[in-house]
């Protein structure tokens, strides 16, 4: 009972950490470009909507730091032996995160937002870009120790203590798991940036709030999103094709094979099957879909779940090693559906403007607002594939789940801990939600003037100045 309290806790913890680090990703990445732009052309219009994203950003980041910091306690406090056992290789990236990411992006990201008519314009842009590239850092690292639970390489087991030592740091990081799976995840995060910037354009082109100025933002966002979109699901699909290699199991859980094929069809939906039920009746196959996802051939073969759980009890003994069916199945389903729904939309947006009809599109806007959730359910669905698909490994081939919690810590403890950070959570995500929403729906300044006037450079404030910094200042001490 403690390994299943134990991961509830830690898998709603993580996927509510991971609805904010997309959007800090992708959303700074969109904001230094509008500041780009402005920096470039002088345009007042630009430096407004980077502002006013900026400010969208900043309370995603305030939020997202909170429940970041949780997981760090929760290695010791849950899963201290599979702290004890991994610490040496595992806790390398993840001090090179906390160390080097993290404060690079948290010390710009304050220089950026109180450097506003303080600092040089190019001194201040470059603030936005390193606050971008920090937190693309941060998720390279994280990636890189988490690639590593799926493809455990660069180490070798030290014979006194039998725990992995890390001797090639280089490994680590040209892990095929990693390169692949982080540049999913960069594409994931700029997708779900781009619809988030999309949606609240939208929602102020269809209550014509300040038109010219919402209609670049939204320009800008069909243009990124469109490519974006397209190689996600590219770069996802041959993501596929190394997990294969490597953890063959998620794979054929992911189709609920359980029987080897060649070549091998993909059903588009099924009704019943899981675990207890090898025979669900699958509804429209497409031929060699599933041979292409998985070995990148027409004709590549997709080996069963019932071989692999023969294979694995020979190699590591007796156990079950099939992961959960239905979350594989249904989890990989909802990825790709709301993949390809996307690029649909992406696609629609950009014959859209193509014809300058963006501002009377209507039916289009008022999709585009409500498209703002399909990212969220799309990254969550990801990672429950791929975390749920390595069970029941801790670390793949090394480590099971089972043995990698604390043994002192008691089933009451962990129901009080989780009690907590249910309620925590929750009361963070109304925060989180009211103040999104709050100023996303803010209209921007009239007739051009920011919250300094279209041409106040100086450092002397007003009082109506000191009001609007003061309101902003709110945002990331709420």
């Amino acid at each position: 009972m403690n390994v299943d309290l134990s991961r509830i806790q830690f898998a709603s913890t993580t996927i509510y950490h991971f609805l904010f680090v997309p959007i800090t990703i992708g959303v700074a990445f969109l904001v230094a470009i509008l500041q780009t732009m402005w920096h470039r052309s002088g345009n007042p219009d630009h430096r407004r909507l980077a502002r006013f994203f900026g400010t969208l950003l900043v309370i995603n980041i305030a939020i997202g730091v909170v429940t970041g910091l949780v997981q760090e306690f929760e290695f010791g406090m849950n899963w201290s032996a599979y702290s004890r056992y991994v610490g040496d290789v595992f806790g390398a990236p993840l001090a090179m995160e906390g160390l080097a990411a993290f404060f690079l992006e948290s010390t710009f990201l304050g220089l950026w937002l109180f450097g506003w008519d303080r600092l040089p314009k190019r001194i201040h842009l470059v603030c936005i870009w390193m606050v971008a590239v920090g937190a693309a850092l941060s998720a390279a690292f994280i990636m890189a120790a988490n690639s590593w639970m799926q493809h455990p390489v660069g180490y070798e087991i030290n014979p006194e203590t039998n725990r992995p030592e890390l001797n090639d740091i280089g490994a680590v990081f040209t892990n095929p798991v990693f390169v692949w799976g982080y540049t999913h995840v960069l594409l994931a995060s700029l997708v779900t940036g781009t619809v988030l910037m999309l949606a609240v354009s939208s929602w102020h082109l269809r209550r014509k709030s300040s038109v010219e100025a919402f209609r670049r933002t939204a320009k800008m966002s069909i243009i990124v999103l469109v490519p974006a979109s397209i190689l996600a699901i590219l770069v996802g699909s041959h993501l596929g094709v190394i997990e294969t290699t490597y953890q063959p199991m998620k794979i054929a859980a992911a189709e609920a094979q359980w029987d080897t094929c060649q070549p091998c069809s993909f059903s588009l939906f099924q009704i019943g099957g899981g675990n207890n039920d090898e025979t669900p009746t699958q509804i429209i196959e497409i031929p060699h879909l599933l041979s292409v996802l998985a070995t990148g051939t027409w004709d590549g073969q997709v080996v069963g779940l019932n071989e692999l759980q023969a294979q694995y009890e020979q190699q590591y003994g007796q156990g079950y090693y099939i992961p959960n069916v239905f979350i594989q199945y249904w989890g990989m389903r909802v990825m790709a559906y709301l993949g390809t729904a996307i690029v649909l939309l992406a696609l629609w947006g950009a014959w859209v403007v193509h014809r300058r009809k963006l501002e009377r599109a209507r039916w289009f806007l008022a999709i585009a607002t409500w498209a703002v959730v399909a990212p969220f359910i799309m990254n969550t669905a990801g990672w429950l594939l791929t975390e749920s698909g390595r069970q029941p490994w801790i670390v793949q081939g090394l480590m099971r789940t089972e043995d990698g919690v604390s043994p002192s810590v008691s089933e009451t403890e962990i129901w009080i801990s989780l009690f907590i950070f249910i309620l925590l959570y929750a009361a963070l995500a109304a925060a989180a939600g009211f103040l999104m929403v709050r100023y996303a729906r803010r209209p921007l300044p009239e007739d051009g003037e920011d919250d300094h006037g279209p041409h106040d450079t100086s450092d002397d404030a007003s009082p109506g100045d000191a009001e609007a910094e003061a309101d902003r200042v709110s945002v990331l001490t709420y």
